[in-house]
């Protein structure tokens, strides 16, 4: 057994045997990956399009009326749309994927009573995890020891109001969902240390419950889309009543099969609207190319037409309507005591690099105020006082 961190207790960990077993039982720490499409698929998902369909049997007409000519221009109409957006979901995947590497944490943890840093992914039911302040947290687990421990649960809760954890649970306390002796994957530490004893991982955290209700939603088509395809089936009936109409006048009048059929398919081309998927494609891409420059990423192209069409946007608003960041409004001093004495103290009481939300407003209001925040912290620190009810 051995101590770390300055934590009370003793901790031997996980041996690597047991940490072995328990990957092989729990899986790896991810969500569920999601199947990733391969280029063919991505190119049969394209192409299967009513409006791509259409066109390739516009271009097989033009070969079997003898212009060749014609039908590889509309061959080539197709190749440049299809290309156009293969590139747009290639390009947003990669910078998915880059900025999922990036997020990736890595966490320490104690394993047969050695402090390891290892990757979130290999994190395993059991670990002990040391978590402190500015990290995010890579499972879910129990508090086992711990030093003013503050977690922020936004991303799970909607609230942004830090959370204060404890090690015991009173009666009513043990009711609620959210525990506060217990933290959750996807949230971030704001203030303390603590050791936490990992309870589920991956898809079965509460994290990966959501991210698993999000993967196994329908994917629907866009209204866009919806209302392409009405476009083609319309065209298509137009242009087949078409074709029988002259078909059966030309033969009425004397011609012969061969000519009616030409002069029917020559008429059904013509109300079919080629330029259109291209028109269309084109203006599509120029919207996903204005949001990309305004750090938007668009992953499938029609939806930049339903984000148009949006006429009402229901959101919460902390963090999305909102910056999610303090700001002190006013100042209120006490008998007598100016404003820039109440800031001085007031950055006194503030860590030197900040990361709970209250501290970096108070040290910005005292910066926006003239005062040498960098020459008060270079004062020897005497005492720190653990910021708690007491």
């Amino acid at each position: 057994m051995a101590k770390f961190n300055g934590f009370s207790g003793d901790y031997s960990g996980l041996s690597a045997r047991e940490v072995d077993e328990r990957q092989q039982q729990y899986g790896s720490n991810e969500l569920q990956p999601e199947k990733k499409a391969t280029l063919l698929g991505k190119l049969v998902n394209v192409l299967k399009e009513p409006m791509f369909l259409l066109l390739f049997g516009t271009a097989l007409l033009y070969f079997i009326l003898g212009e060749p000519t014609d039908g590889f221009i509309m061959l080539g109409f197709v190749s440049f749309m299809a290309g156009i957006n293969l590139f747009q979901e290639w390009r947003t995947d990669r910078t998915l994927q880059e900025l999922k590497d990036m997020s990736s944490p890595k966490v320490r943890v104690i394993r047969d009573e050695r402090l390891y840093q290892i990757g979130s992914r290999e994190l395993t039911v059991g670990d002990l995890m040391i978590i402190e302040e500015g990290e995010k947290i890579a499972a879910d687990g129990s508090v086992t020891e711990m030093f003013d421990l503050g977690i922020d649960e936004s991303t799970l809760t909607g609230e942004s109001d830090v959370v204060w954890k404890k090690i015991e649970l009173s009666g009513e306390e043990n009711e609620a969902h959210w525990k506060r002796n217990r933290v959750y994957a996807g949230t971030t530490v704001t203030q303390g240390t603590a050791i936490i004893t990992v309870t589920a991982i991956g898809k079965d955290s509460e994290f990966g419950k959501i991210g698993h209700d999000i993967m196994m939603a329908p994917d629907r088509p866009t209204p866009l889309e919806k209302q392409v395809r009405r476009l083609i089936r319309v065209c298509g009936l137009l242009g087949l009543v078409m074709l029988l109409l002259v078909v059966g006048i030309t033969l009425m009048h004397g011609a012969g099969i061969i000519n009616s059929i030409l002069a029917g398919v020559t008429l059904a081309m013509a109300i079919i609207p080629e330029e259109f998927p291209v028109i269309l494609t084109v203006f599509l891409a120029m919207g996903a190319w204005r949001l990309a420059r305004k750090k938007s990423l668009v992953r499938r192209m029609p939806s930049v037409e339903t984000l148009g069409a949006v006429s009402v946007l229901c959101v919460d608003k902390t963090g999305t309507l909102t910056k999610n960041r303090m700001e002190v409004q006013a100042l209120s001093p006490f008998d007598g005591m100016s404003d820039a004495e109440l800031l001085h103290w007031s950055v006194l009481a503030c860590e030197t690099e900040p990361y709970d939300p209250m501290e970096k407003a108070i040290l910005a209001r005292a910066v926006a105020s003239g005062i040498d925040v960098k020459n008060v912290f270079e004062r020897q620190l005497v005492h720190e006082y653990p910021f708690s009810s007491e």
